[in-house]
C-alpha cells in the first residue's frame, strides 16, 4: 500500500511539472493581419483617477497632455466606464451587484422620465440616430441624442454631444429637461478622466461618442468581508507598495504646470510601471497564505475583469475595421489590457511614450 501511495504522490508531481513545463505552440500575437489595408492601432493611456488627486489640483492643467493625444488623431476614445445596457443587466440581479449597482451605475431615471424610454429602448433610437447621423446636425440633433444617451446610462456620451454644441444651445428641449441640463454641466467638469479627458477630447476631435469597455460582471457577493479584507490589504504592505507611494506623492508635488501633469502621464506609462503594480499588488496577493486563498480569489477576479475589458475594445474595433482606439484607463490595467490585446491578430498596441514626448 505504502508503494502505492508513493507511486500516487510522484504521478501526481509529474503530471503538475508537466502541466508547468508546457508551453502552447499557437501563439496569436505572432500572427498579423491582414496583409493588405489599414491595422487597428490600439494606444492604452494609463491614468490616475483623477478624483483621487489632491483638491489643489488644477483641471486645466491637463491641456498640454490632451494636444500630445490629440495629435495622435485617434478614431475612437474607449472609457472605463460601464455601459448603460451593462448595469441595465446587473440590475436584473440585485443580490449579487448590489454594491456594483452602488458603486458604477448611475441611475438614468430622471432621464427615462423625460424621454419616455428605458436603457433598452433609448440605446436602441441613439444607434439609429448616429446610423443616420449627417455631417452637420442641428443642434436639435445634438440635444436630442444627448437626451437618449442618458436615458441610456451613457453619461459621457452626452458630456460629448453637449460640449459640441454652442454655449448658447446648450439648454432644454428635444428630450433634455431643466434637471438633465444642469447635470450635464456638472458632469462636464466633474474630476474624472472620463469627462475631462475623454470627452474633452473626443468634442474636440469630432467624435460623437465615447466607448465604455469597463465590466464588472464577474464582480461577486463576498461573504467574510473581514478576512478578505485582512488577507489583501496585509498582502499590500511591502516594499514596492511603499516605493509606488513615494514614486506619486514626488510626481503629484509637481501638478500645478501642464508640463507636470505631463510628467506623471510619462510615469505612469512607462516601462516597468505594471511590472512594479503588480509586485505591490495582484503578485503579492497571489501569495498572501490566508486558508481560504482571498488573494487567489482577487486574483481572478482581476484577471477576469481585465480579460472583459479586453474583449469590449476588441468588440468596438471590430464594428470599424482599420481605426486607432485610444483607451484611458486606470494605470494598473494598462499592461494586461496591452498584453492581453498584443495577442488579437488585428490589433497593433502603440506605445504611449512616444506619443506623450
Amino acid at each position: 500500500m505504502r508503494q502505492l501511495y508513493a507511486f500516487l504522490a510522484v504521478a501526481l508531481l509529474s503530471g503538475a511539472a508537466a502541466a508547468q513545463a508546457y508551453q502552447p505552440d499557437f501563439e496569436p500575437g505572432k500572427l498579423k493581419g491582414p496583409a493588405t489595408g489599414p491595422a487597428n492601432e490600439v494606444l492604452v493611456l494609463g491614468t490616475p483617477h483623477l478624483s483621487a488627486l489632491p483638491k489643489s489640483f488644477d483641471p486645466a492643467k491637463l491641456r498640454l497632455l490632451e494636444d500630445r493625444l490629440a495629435a495622435w488623431r485617434p478614431d475612437g476614445i474607449a472609457i472605463e466606464a460601464l455601459s448603460g445596457m451593462q448595469c441595465d443587466h446587473v440590475r436584473r440581479y440585485p443580490v449579487r451587484y448590489a454594491d456594483t449597482i452602488d458603486s458604477y451605475c448611475w441611475d438614468p431615471a430622471p432621464a427615462q422620465a423625460a424621454t419616455g424610454l428605458e436603457v433598452p429602448a433609448a440605446t436602441v433610437q441613439a444607434e439609429q440616430l448616429l446610423a443616420a447621423w449627417p455631417a452637420n446636425p442641428a443642434a436639435s440633433q445634438r440635444r436630442r441624442l444627448a437626451a437618449l444617451f442618458l436615458a441610456g446610462g451613457e453619461r459621457a456620451s452626452a458630456v460629448v454631444q453637449w460640449l459640441r454644441l454652442p454655449q448658447a444651445e446648450r439648454r432644454t428641449g428635444d428630450g433634455l429637461d431643466a434637471r438633465l441640463v444642469e447635470l450635464l454641466d456638472q458632469l462636464k467638469d466633474r474630476r474624472n478622466e472620463s469627462y475631462l479627458i475623454a470627452a474633452r477630447l473626443a468634442a474636440r476631435l469630432g467624435h460623437e461618442q465615447v466607448h465604455p469597455m469597463d465590466d464588472h460582471t464577474a464582480d461577486r457577493v463576498i461573504t467574510d468581508r473581514k478576512g478578505w479584507a485582512d488577507a489583501v490589504m496585509t498582502a499590500w504592505k511591502n516594499p514596492a507598495t511603499e516605493m509606488r507611494r513615494k514614486a506619486s506623492a514626488a510626481l503629484e508635488a509637481n501638478l500645478g504646470t501642464p508640463e507636470g501633469v505631463l510628467a506623471l502621464y510619462r510615469a505612469e506609462n512607462a516601462p516597468g510601471a505594471t511590472k512594479l503594480a503588480f509586485d505591490s499588488d495582484f503578485g503579492a496577493a497571489l501569495e498572501e497564505p490566508s486558508g481560504k486563498r482571498f488573494g487567489r480569489q482577487y486574483v481572478g477576479y482581476w484577471e477576469t475583469r481585465n480579460l472583459r475589458m479586453a474583449g469590449n475594445i476588441r468588440d468596438a474595433l471590430a464594428a470599424r475595421p482599420g481605426m486607432r482606439m485610444l483607451v484611458i484607463v486606470g494605470a494598473s490595467h494598462k499592461g494586461y489590457l496591452e498584453a492581453y490585446l498584443h495577442q488579437m491578430h488585428d490589433v497593433r498596441v502603440v506605445d504611449a511614450g512616444v506619443v506623450l514626448r
